[in-house]
């Protein structure tokens, strides 16, 4: 497969792999020669798995992997019943790391090695962190982390520094955490892995292709919007399935925000090609509080080309959705996860939605990443003395 990196403002090429953003300061993004392209897999829904699509992989080497896709795609028979559509539920945190965010780690950390680099970097809410240095540790590479202090769930800074990454806390929001580490990675040489990195981006867009290949293609996909990578990369996989003649039509993008970290919904209300940053982003959703996504371009871009939209929701809206995937579908998810279905149910409210639509919500993190958020919604145990009587007095 042939492939460059182009730039989406200014449409500048790219042969070096080695950058992250264009010479005009444009997103770069991995365009494939499609004519160079053999597709050697069939959409039969079986041995899902990122790199089953591999032919469409931009990497030249054997990958960096830990069987990372294959998540679970659940038929919410209760939630359709609620809402009248038909609805299914992509659960990613069924990865190894519990997060989406290890279909991008394999092809960067794989990339990273293709380029020699023998540490990598990134800012994170939490995710990124503990994908990065879990596929860090499996290739052998150092890795660095930059997080908000006091603003990253316990679990996911406990994954990060099990699997030996270097933690740093500022005392900053993400948006200055991820300033200051591309800052470094440069005069260190240390391979970027953020979403800014168009490669990252390329293993995430394999979300779309596991779809088609268990349900063919759905009316809608409704995913969280933190800092935009991951509705940016679905819409490129279902456009270049399109592009390869695989599918006849692509979703309508649907990205969800909360209401205190929300640049992208504004921007969709008012048709703007571009935000205005939301300088303290607060949520409960601590994996979408970002305020100035590095993807916006492309995520609106996603959004107005698919006929999609966007939509904010309250953390209460949040934590109710959280609560009703556990308890009617059985599905453990994190917060930020849970803003899909809280965006579908406002979006089916507010008659976007039709009744007849097939709509895949996307859950992008496991239930366990974030224990303390699961603790302030729903109480304590219930303590008691060791007796049936105080036990049945419970009941």
């Amino acid at each position: 497969m042939e492939y460059y990196l182009r730039c989406i403002d200014c449409g500048k090429k790219y042969e070096r792999e080695d950058i992250y953003t264009c010479e005009c300061g444009g997103l770069l993004e991995v365009a494939i020669d499609f004519d160079s392209v053999e597709i050697d897999f069939k959409f039969d829904g079986n041995e899902l798995r990122v790199w089953k699509y591999r032919c469409l992989l931009p990497v030249k080497r054997e990958p960096v992997s830990l069987k990372e896709g294959g998540t679970p795609l659940y038929h919410a028979t209760k939630l359709a019943e609620e809402l009248g559509c038909k609805v299914y539920v992509k659960h990613e945190g069924a990865n190894p790391s519990g997060s989406f965010k290890d279909r991008g780690m394999t092809v960067g950390v794989t990339k990273a090695i293709e380029l020699g680099r023998n540490a990598v970097a990134c800012a994170s809410t939490g995710n990124t962190s503990a994908s990065m240095a879990m596929y860090a540790a499996k290739a052998g590479l150092k890795a660095y982390v930059l997080l908000p202090a006091g603003k990253v769930a316990l679990g996911k800074v406990a994954q990060a520094l099990m699997h030996g990454a270097k933690v740093i806390g500022i005392r900053g929001n993400f948006d200055e955490a991820l300033a200051l580490v591309r800052k470094i990675s440069e005069e260190e040489g240390f391979y970027l892995l953020n979403s800014v990195n168009p490669f990252r981006l390329e293993g995430q867009k394999t979300i779309a292709y596991e779809i088609v290949d268990e349900i063919g293609t759905p009316d809608r996909v409704v995913l969280p919007v933190g800092n935009a990578g991951n509705i940016s990369a679905i819409y490129k996989g279902f456009k270049e399935l399109k592009e390869l003649g695989l599918i006849d039509s692509i979703p309508k993008m649907s990205g969800v925000q909360a209401e205190g970290a929300n640049p992208i919904y504004k921007a969709v209300m008012e048709c703007r090609e571009d935000i205005d940053p939301v300088l303290k982003p607060e949520t409960v959703a601590t994996a979408i509080r970002i305020g100035q996504p590095v993807n916006a371009k492309k995520a609106l871009r996603a959004i107005y080309e698919s006929n999609g939209t966007a939509v904010q929701v309250s953390d209460e809206e949040i934590i109710r959705a959280q609560k009703d995937l556990a308890a009617k579908e059985g599905i453990g998810v994190e917060p930020a996860s849970a803003a899909s279905v809280a965006g579908l149910r406002k979006l089916v409210a507010e008659g976007v939605v039709e009744r007849d639509e097939t709509v895949v919500c996307i859950t992008t993190g496991h239930l366990l990443k974030d224990p303390e958020a699961v603790i302030r919604a729903c109480g304590q145990p219930i303590e008691v003395d060791a007796s049936l009587e105080a036990i049945r007095a419970v009941l």
